[in-house]
């Protein structure tokens, strides 16, 4: 995924792109795009939740507002890796970071 959007990217950048914002497309355009930033503020309040310092919680921001669902995975992944073989994986779930 991140190959491919780096490759359209460069093909075309985001800002430039008008495909579905001139006719009558552009309000589904407009809504998936809500949809989507909605979903990855909900997930940030939950990165908020789980880390406790300013750094971290910037810098997933940073990549979940530029990479989405990619960063969105990565920090589940490392949500899942950061557990101890004796925790239950609902821990991912509800259990913050020590203040390190």
């Amino acid at each position: 995924m991140l190959v491919y959007t780096s490759w359209a990217s460069l093909q075309q950048p985001v800002m430039q792109w008008q495909g579905l914002t001139a006719g009558p497309d552009r309000y589904w355009t407009i809504a998936t795009l809500l949809d989507a930033y909605f979903g990855f503020i909900t997930f940030y309040v939950w990165v908020c939740f789980k880390e406790r310092r300013a750094l971290p919680r910037a810098g997933w921001f940073v990549a979940i507002m530029l990479l989405g669902n990619m960063a969105m995975s990565a920090y589940v992944l490392l949500q899942l890796l950061r557990l101890r073989p004796d925790q239950p994986v609902s821990d991912v779930l509800t259990s913050r970071h020590p203040m390190t």
